[in-house]
């Protein structure tokens, strides 16, 4: 699995952060939660959404729409809609979200834009806030760094963005907006366990090579209120535990250098059953996409 370059400041951050272990399993779980962090991500239902959709690709057996609408903070939203041919409507949906400096089109991404389609799941894969069609600035993404308020606004901003694609569902006839899916890989895996747990509409949530215990990027003063108070609206650890009872699944890599197996365990610990976490003998870049999109299906199969 390729990712961007831009992800090295990150992956170095998190890296370090692994390291403080011994201190870790005695503030395990410790995340502040001083904000009313679930009623943060409230918004207005009734602002329109504007929404504009448009085929780019029709084939005997599938069409690909480009959308757009209008998220939150007046955010203009770019992403793909596939629907496959054929098959009976209402279709369940798989919402599928790329990871740091990528897009909605890179190639693991239409890996398993594929694999969903194939398997009759119409799929709406969004670019991230700043990123893909909606990259405005190009800043360095690190939550402790000069641009941590930039940075952690790219997070805030895409789970408005998330939950408004559910109201842009909700308006599709040939969309079943009762039988929603959710696969994000790394960061769309981080964006998507706070999205998830903010929004009950999304009935079965599937997160590959994402973790939770965001303040250990401030190493020495990962524990302080500080840190806490400021990772406290995009921490999965405050979220994670509102998804049960929907069936949660993470898929994970043992030898992951981007995000370390510390910090996902400590996401799945804090998470409720129903639960279920898969390891693979693999680094954050080269997990298998057979195994990862393979197993996030049958999840999908067995309870969506």
């Amino acid at each position: 699995m390729k990712f961007s370059k831009k992800i090295r400041n990150w992956a170095i951050g998190l890296s370090i952060a692994s390291l403080v272990g011994i201190v870790l399993v005695i503030v395990l779980n410790h995340t502040n939660e001083c904000l009313p962090v679930s009623q943060y991500y409230d918004y207005d239902t009734a602002v329109p959404l504007r929404d504009s959709v448009h085929i780019i690709r029709e084939t005997d057996d599938y069409t690909i729409f480009s959308i757009s609408y209008k998220s939150v903070h007046d955010k203009k939203v770019t992403g793909f809609l596939s629907l496959p041919k054929h098959i009976k409507t209402p279709l369940p949906v798989i919402l599928l979200m790329h990871g740091l400096g990528d897009h909605k089109a890179v190639d693991y991404i239409e890996f398993g834009n594929e694999l969903f389609l194939k398997n009759n799941y119409a799929v709406l894969r969004l670019d991230i806030s700043n990123h893909g069609d909606r990259k405005k600035s190009n800043y360095d993404f690190n939550l402790t760094g000069p641009y941590k308020y930039w940075t952690r606004n790219i997070i805030s901003q895409t789970v408005f963005d998330l939950r408004r694609a559910i109201d842009f569902i909700e308006t599709r006839r040939e969309l079943d907006s009762k039988r929603i899916g959710y696969y994000g890989v790394s960061l769309g895996g981080i964006i998507g366990t706070i999205f998830c747990g903010v929004d009950e509409r999304v009935k079965v949530p599937v997160m590959a090579l994402a973790g939770g215990q965001l303040n250990l990027l401030y190493k020495n003063e990962a524990f302080s209120d500080t840190a806490k108070d400021f990772v406290s609206i995009i921490e999965p650890l405050n979220f994670v535990s509102h998804i049960s009872p929907r069936p949660f699944l993470m898929l994970n890599a043992n030898n992951d250098e981007i995000v370390p197996p510390a910090m996902s365990k400590l996401l799945f610990n804090k998470a409720k059953e129903p639960k279920e976490i898969t390891w693979y003998n693999a680094k954050h870049r080269d997990a298998p996409l057979d195994m990862i999109y393979g197993d996030g299906l049958k999840w999908f199969k067995k309870n969506l």
